[in-house]
């Protein structure tokens, strides 16, 4: 289950006894919990026990009460992701407020430093890679992690990288520039030139990406636009 859609998943109760431990740094105790949900002990403790299995709550620091500690509970990092982030929004206006003070051709190389500066951070990761089909592989695996929703797809007699769930999607709508991070990183975490086959933006279902069989023996990896 991605976190994406996790949270409206889960059942109303549970979304708010996470909302609440989000507002609730410290962590919250059973008794804090049924207040704010207005349900039993045995009800919190039920909707505490499945969401500890997910990831998203553990036990924290118990809360001295004079008496018996009472049980504390946190939002982990896993369940404080299932809360969205207009990251897209702020993204967006960066980017304007850069063309407009730094101009378009800045704002690409920007975006291609940026991502090749990143792509050396996997690198050392891919650079075990015997031919293209291995670094491809490994290139999707590092994709996947960063949300992606990347695989190793057969087209005719090679491998391509699909890609369902570009993380840049609605910004690149009306930014393309920002798919030259994409390429960029790809291309400097394998040391490959990189062409994408088909794209989001042009219709296409996902977008894929090719690697070059040949290593540049000089001069770095060049980066294509490809379809």
């Amino acid at each position: 289950m991605k976190h994406a859609n996790a949270l409206r998943q889960l059942g109303s109760t549970q979304q708010k006894l996470l909302r609440k431990l989000l507002l609730s740094p410290q962590g919250a105790t059973v008794e804090e919990l049924c207040h704010t949900l207005g349900v039993t002990h045995n009800a919190v403790r039920q909707h505490l026990t499945a969401l500890m299995a997910q990831g998203f709550v553990a036990r924290s620091e118990a809360i001295p009460s004079g008496g018996r500690p009472r049980a504390c509970f946190a939002l982990m990092q896993a369940g404080r992701e299932l809360f969205p982030r207009n990251y897209a929004l702020i993204a967006d206006g960066m980017i304007e407020y850069l063309y407009a003070h730094a101009g378009v051709a800045a704002v690409q190389a920007m975006l291609a430093e940026m991502g090749a500066r990143l792509g050396k951070d996997a690198a050392e990761r891919i650079a075990a890679a015997d031919d293209a089909t291995e670094a491809t592989r490994l290139l999707a695996e590092q994709l996947d992690a960063l949300g992606y929703e990347a695989e190793v797809v057969e087209v005719g007699d090679h491998t391509e990288i699909e890609a369902w769930n570009c993380v840049f999607h609605s910004l690149a709508k009306a930014h393309p520039d920002v798919c030259r991070f994409d390429l960029a990183f790809m291309s400097a975490a394998t040391g490959r030139p990189v062409q994408r086959t088909q794209c989001m933006l042009h219709g296409a279902p996902a977008c894929r990406f090719r690697l070059s069989a040949i290593v540049p023996d000089r001069g770095g990896p060049g980066v294509s636009k490809g379809g």
